[in-house]
């Protein structure tokens, strides 16, 4: 394969994805009067009423489900991963921690919030973004990790 077709298949993937999950993250909140951030469906389903559970429920088994009918359409993409099953345990911790103080997590501030024009979730996001941008550089430039 020539690099510059995987760039450009990459780049309508990409784009492709982008706007599925706009256009669902639309639906979402016309249809339903609700933001798809999943830090708040996932959490509300702990917590939620006899009635609410039933679409809280439905909406991440298709978020699971989703990698399994992409594979039925398209080759899976190879992905490797680096870090140790203590790292990914400790990042997944601190992922769950900064969605609890930030009252919601990417999909919620950056997809929904953003497009909302919320002052909240734009500082969400460039918070999320900067603080990744920086653990990165640490980890991979200064630590050598």
């Amino acid at each position: 394969m020539n690099p510059s077709d995987f760039t450009h298949s990459a780049y309508i993937a990409g784009l492709c994805g982008g706007l599925l999950i706009g256009i669902a993250a639309a639906m979402f909140v016309l249809l339903n009067g609700r933001i798809a951030g999943i830090s708040g469906i996932l959490a509300g389903l702990i917590q939620a009423d006899k009635g609410d559970k039933l679409w809280r429920v439905l909406f991440l088994l298709g978020l699971a489900a989703s990698p399994f009918v992409y594979r039925f359409a398209f080759d899976m993409p190879t992905v490797t991963i680096e870090a140790g099953t203590g790292q990914l345990v400790i990042a997944g911790l601190l992922v769950g921690l900064g969605t609890s103080y930030a009252s919601g997590c990417t999909s919620g501030h950056g997809v929904c919030g953003i497009s909302r024009g919320s002052i909240r979730s734009i500082a969400a996001t460039l918070t999320f973004m900067t603080a990744g941008f920086i653990t990165v550089y640490l980890t991979h430039h200064l630590i050598g990790l």
